[in-house]
């Protein structure tokens, strides 16, 4: 779809759209080749190229990207108090125009690690938060109080069937649905699939199964796993495949 010139680079982080009309007199602006002095000049993203004084510009279409989210770490856009995973992003993914168009899909709590979706894909945000789709997600949780074979029989079966989570901070207790747990070689470890959302699901889970978690890390989401090669506070974007995922 076409859009004007001076609307696509101020979008671009090159300015209100006065000051476009400054930079088509100032700077050498080219459309696949041919230099534009109109700011009305109607452009299509996605099959034309842009150059702004020799450089390209990087219109995507659709943005995915995947972080390790680090602990002490807020999934907002702004917090006044803490620092939020946008801040983590280059200036390039924080333009005007990106900023109202790159959300999360699902959050993570301040203290909880590990993947986190970025995307300015709202239909594919909408299939995997809606609480009709089910999507999968697993945390690699530690646990306060290491399990003997007796609990793990007991929490397996609970799981199974979903059980009544307590309430917390003014949310409602609420029966989860079944979930999956798959024992590590720590007796303290585990991995917990679930596919619902609820505020702070995971921790109250296991605070209604008698235990406290002490690290929770969300490792995949849907077929999508977090790549472990990714430092902490570290993004990159999703190739084909991995978006194929999803």
């Amino acid at each position: 779809m076409s859009q004007r010139i001076d609307k696509i680079l101020s979008h671009e982080g090159f300015g209100s759209r006065k000051d476009i009309k400054k930079l088509l007199r100032q700077a050498e602006v080219l459309v696949n080749g041919k230099q534009i002095y109109d700011p009305a000049t109607q452009v299509n993203p996605e099959t034309d190229k842009i150059l702004v004084d020799g450089q390209e510009l990087n219109l995507h279409t659709n943005i995915y990207l995947m972080m390790n989210k680090p602990k002490h770490v807020v999934c907002s856009n702004k917090d006044g108090e803490h620092q939020t995973v946008f801040d983590l992003l280059d200036e390039t993914l924080r333009t005007p125009y990106l900023i109202e168009k790159l959300h999360l899909v699902g959050r993570l709590d301040m203290d909880t690690e590990g993947l986190l979706l970025f995307t300015t894909d709202g239909e594919l945000t909408h299939r995997l938060i809606s609480p009709k789709s089910n999507c999968p997600k697993t945390y690699f949780v530690r646990l306060e109080n290491p399990l003997t074979e007796d609990l793990k029989k007991q929490y397996e079966e609970k799981l199974k069937e979903g059980f009544l989570v307590p309430e917390e901070d003014h949310e409602a207790e609420f029966v989860c649905l079944p979930s999956t747990i798959k024992f590590t070689e720590n007796a303290d470890e585990v991995l917990l699939t679930i596919t619902e959302g609820k505020y702070h699901q995971v921790k109250r889970m296991f605070r209604g199964l008698g235990n406290k978690v002490i690290y929770l890390k969300r490792i995949s989401m849907n077929k999508l796993s977090l790549d472990e090669t990714l430092a902490l506070g570290e993004y990159r974007e999703l190739t084909e495949e991995e978006i194929s995922l999803l």
